[in-house]
């Protein structure tokens, strides 16, 4: 890539500096939530100036000034104002994809270089690339630049894939079976190793007896062939795993003192973007995965030929590990966003609170009784009152994500109804089964007082009516109710 920007670009990469500049604004101001029709008008800008950019290269031969520090600034456009659109609810929408599909990409690139992967890391890649392409032809608000710009970058993505799944698929059925353990091996391995708790020794004799039942299951797989095919796949995977083992029970720096700096780095960025997987809701503003992002990829910029420094320098492979473990991190934060404005994402948080502790209210068989219920909906109703015609109204403005908080707010509701029933349900059989069981201790009472001889007692049949009606009285019945 050239660093320099030719005379004909350089207009156009002042005004796009320009734009840069604004987005980065928007996205360190915190006291202010996103508005969607800046962040469309900005991405309106955007695509006039790269169909401007298009335009001037089309009038060109010379391919010596692409790339260059243009497409560069134009991708990193393009991935904050994706990251923009997200925050303001706009996930499923044409250019909100932009970003996962950057990091997916990315992913891709890894899987290929690494040369070590199963069906399972691949398919929810597939499955993702399905839902961008079926989100880029569904969104008939997108114009026909940026429409371009995405399939083209898709292609490249299902290309790549198509490599991928080729590679594994090549691999005999047996092959494949026995690699998905040593990868699964491998990475509980380096997990283990990165891990604060790096003194568990019970655990890594376990996964030191998996790797010989491995082996011993390669060996005798493999008895009868002569130079298989994924054989030397899998014992190299097998002599990774011991490797790391060795190194962990010896006791000795897992990375070399060279590489210290870069490990520090990458395992501190694995730390908090792990904490963010858990605090996401409540402290996580979509546009903040951007400097993380960045952070990531100015890290994988210092490898060569794949690798940090000399290749023979220690801890190659954990590097490899947390660089591409936080890759997996960020592409999960993306995933896990929700179609809601930032300005409705604390009323979402809490409907998605209420709902999950009435519907573990209604796993654990219900409430005991109908005061418990008052809580929940009281918040509901508190919720519900912030309603203007149906609507959410932040600032005189309606954001993005009304259909959701109101489908969860509907949903709760439902569920409070259904505990109420279940309750009334549950304390009328309990009603009728006391009644039963009164019932059952009298008549059992008069049963045994059946051995008297009615003849011989005080008061004969007067008596016996006596108790009949006394009885009656007693479980609620009058006389005329019918014989016991």
């Amino acid at each position: 890539m050239h660093t320099t920007v030719p005379a004909s670009e350089s207009a156009i990469y002042d005004e796009l500096t320009a734009i840069r500049q604004r987005l980065s604004l928007i996205k360190r101001d915190h006291k202010t939530y996103m508005n969607s029709k800046s962040i469309t008008e900005i991405y309106a800008q955007v695509l006039d100036k790269t169909k401007q950019l298009r335009a001037i290269r089309s009038d060109t031969k010379d391919s010596e000034y692409l790339p260059n520090k243009v497409d560069v600034l134009v991708d990193e456009i393009f991935h904050l104002l994706s990251l923009c659109f997200v925050t303001c609810g706009l996930k499923n929408t044409a250019p909100g994809t932009y970003a996962s599909l950057s990091t997916v990409q990315r992913l891709l690139e890894h899987l290929n270089e690494n040369e070590i992967f199963t069906h399972q890391d691949l398919n929810p890649i597939r499955e993702r690339l399905d839902d961008i392409a079926n989100i880029i032809n569904a969104d008939e608000t997108a114009s026909p630049e940026e429409v371009k710009l995405l399939k083209s970058k898709l292609e490249q993505s299902n290309k790549e894939y198509a490599v991928l799944e080729d590679k594994i698929n090549k691999l005999p059925e047996n092959v494949q079976k026995i690699m998905d353990k040593l990868i699964s091996l491998k990475y509980r391995i380096l997990e283990l190793i990165t891990s604060e708790e790096t003194g568990n020794r019970k655990e890594l004799k376990v996964f030191t007896k998996q790797l010989e039942d491995i082996q011993l299951q390669c060996e005798l797989e493999f008895s009868n062939c002569q130079h298989p095919k994924g054989e030397g796949l899998l014992k190299g995977l097998i002599d990774d795993c011991h490797y790391l083992i060795q190194d962990f029970q010896i006791g000795q720096d897992m990375v070399s003192p060279d590489l210290a700096e870069i490990y520090n780095k990458l395992e501190k960025l694995k730390s908090t973007l792990e904490n963010l997987l858990v605090t996401r809701r409540w402290v996580l503003r979509t546009t903040d995965i951007f400097n993380y992002q960045r952070d990531l990829n100015n890290i994988d910029a210092l490898r060569v030929d794949g690798y940090f420094g000399k290749k023979e320098l220690r801890g190659q492979s954990i590097l490899l590990y947390l660089l591409r473990r936080c890759y997996a991190i960020i592409y999960k934060l993306l995933e896990s966003s929700e179609p809601v404005s930032e300005s409705l994402q604390p009323l979402h948080n809490q409907l998605t609170t209420v709902r999950k502790c009435l519907l573990d209210l209604k796993r654990m068989g219900g409430v005991s009784s109908i005061r418990e219920l008052y809580p929940f909906q009281m918040k509901l109703a508190s919720i519900d009152n912030k309603r203007d015609d149906g609507k959410f109204m932040i600032d005189g403005q309606i954001p993005e994500g009304q259909g959701t908080l109101n489908a969860l707010l509907a949903e709760c509701f439902d569920i409070v109804h259904e505990l109420k029933i279940e309750f009334y349900e549950k304390d009328d059989s309990e009603k009728k089964d006391d009644e039963t069981k009164f019932k059952a201790n009298v008549i059992g009472t008069k049963a045994q007082e059946t051995n008297y001889d009615y003849n011989i007692v005080e008061g004969g049949e007067d008596y016996e009516e006596d108790n009949l009606a006394g009885l009656n009285e007693s479980i609620g019945e009058s006389e005329t109710d019918g014989d016991l």
